[in-house]
């Protein structure tokens, strides 16, 4: 079953191989779009592009921070020393000592030079390959620990936004009623009006007429339908799931544009109420909707 998805969680997983271990931390939060940065050490850059793939092929949106800790046990190839480049260098200096004109090496100041103690990092090409597949593998797990995060904010989004999509139904079914009765205030209030003006002999025919032309500019079915319509595609856009973070938004500035049009049109006080409540309401939904994904 589809859900919605939030954009905001963290997840952390470790692993190791072959004398290293690692730590994955992967953190998540809002983003117009998908954003991923990646905190590795030197050496890492080959994975970086399936790492994004990674990403990609399970978030849609979000700015996501990745960092990785990484480092060889200590009693992991504690002897690494080139013993061929270590001989060749005795060798190479035995002339030297022998002539006088040197001292003999210290086997610590050997050690010293580059290439002969190998660096604790170093590893075989065979090696790496492994060691770069199991942080990948590992990466993955991350990643699907922080889909489940975000997919828990999703449930408690889903809740709050089918909440204030049942709201602004009942606030437009409120509206629907306060504008059917509205066509007979119009009519009273203009009848009193001209009585007040021009006495009560205005003919019947021309009242009738004045008041069918502020009716019709003060007609707000076509809002109430479109706001009927905008829910139905709220309520479904909710119930498939993300990715729906972008046309949530959409749908609420099309929402906001018909509760400011019903506004507009509202000549008495409890229709321009409901509206500014509706308006309200949108604006919550809106909020909300910044969340998904």
């Amino acid at each position: 079953m589809a859900r919605l998805s939030g954009m905001t969680g963290f997840a952390r997983t470790e692993g190791q191989h072959a004398g290293w271990n690692w730590t994955w931390e992967v953190r998540s939060v809002n983003g117009k779009g998908l954003d991923l940065r990646l905190r590795m050490p030197p050496g890492y850059d080959a994975i970086e592009g399936p790492l994004r793939d990674i990403a990609r092929t399970a978030f849609t949106r979000g700015s996501i921070q990745a960092g990785l800790t990484i480092a060889r046990d200590e009693t992991a190839g504690a002897a690494a020393i080139d013993e061929a480049r270590l001989a060749a260098l005795i060798e190479a200096s035995r002339p030297w000592v022998e002539s006088g004109k040197v001292a003999p090496p210290a086997f610590d100041g050997l050690l010293h030079v580059r290439g002969v103690l190998k660096a604790e990092d170093e590893i075989a090409e065979e090696d790496r390959e492994a060691l770069h597949g199991a942080l990948l593998t590992s990466f993955e797990t991350a990643v699907k620990a922080l889909k489940v995060a975000r997919e828990d904010e999703g449930k408690a989004l889903s809740a709050i936004l089918t909440a204030q999509v049942g709201e602004i139904e009942t606030l437009a079914a409120d509206a629907a009623q306060t504008a059917s009765a509205r066509i007979d205030t119009i009519r009273d209030r203009l009848a009193t009006r001209i009585a007040d003006l021009v006495g009560s002999d205005f003919p019947e025919e021309r009242l009738a007429q004045e008041v069918a032309v502020l009716a019709l500019k003060a007609d707000v079915r076509e809002e109430l339908d479109r706001l009927g319509a905008h829910i139905a595609t709220a309520r479904d856009l909710i119930a498939a799931g993300s990715p729906a973070g972008r046309k949530l938004d959409f749908l609420s500035q099309e929402f906001n544009r018909e509760a400011n049009t019903l506004c507009s049109k509202s000549g008495d006080s409890d229709l321009t109420r409901i509206g500014l409540a509706l308006k309200t309401v949108i604006d919550q939904f809106r909020e909300q909707v910044q969340n998904v994904e």
